[in-house]
């Protein structure tokens, strides 16, 4: 049967479960991906081999199709979290990272689009960092 992996949108509406793994995630930094974010990039897992389950809410997602390219992005249309979809015509589930409930082992594969990269978006790691916000 696999791993069951359950995600969820900020508002909990939307509910879902991937049962199997993920073969890839990517970061993905191009400019389509910065807009439907309002982020740096989009992290997303994929899987060509899995289930997707909606536990809640499956009425409530919305996909929207950018004209004439392949990207894809949907999103709970109450509170507009991301959320998993189907693409590739049936074949394919890409799965926001963000919108996990549970830890997942797979670790990034590769950063995609880094010509589109923020200028912004390097060498953040020398960065102060907090465990909550600043005081």
């Amino acid at each position: 049967m696999g791993d069951i992996i359950i995600g969820s949108c900020l508002c909990g509406k939307v509910k879902y479960e991937v049962v199997g793994g993920f073969e890839s995630f990517f970061l993905c930094h191009c400019k389509f991906c910065q807009k439907g974010t309002g982020s740096a990039h989009a992290a997303n897992l994929f899987s060509s081999t899995s289930k997707l389950n909606w536990l809640s809410g499956e009425d409530s997602v919305k996909t929207f199709t950018l004209p004439n390219t392949r990207h894809v992005k949907s999103f709970c249309s109450y509170c507009g979290s991301a959320a998993p979809s189907i693409q590739n015509e049936g074949r394919l589930i890409v799965v926001p990272a963000g919108s996990l409930d549970v830890p997942v082992e797979i670790r990034p594969n590769a950063h995609l689009f880094t010509a589109s990269r923020a200028s912004w978006d390097e060498n953040l790691e020398s960065l102060q960092s907090f465990k909550g916000l600043p005081s």
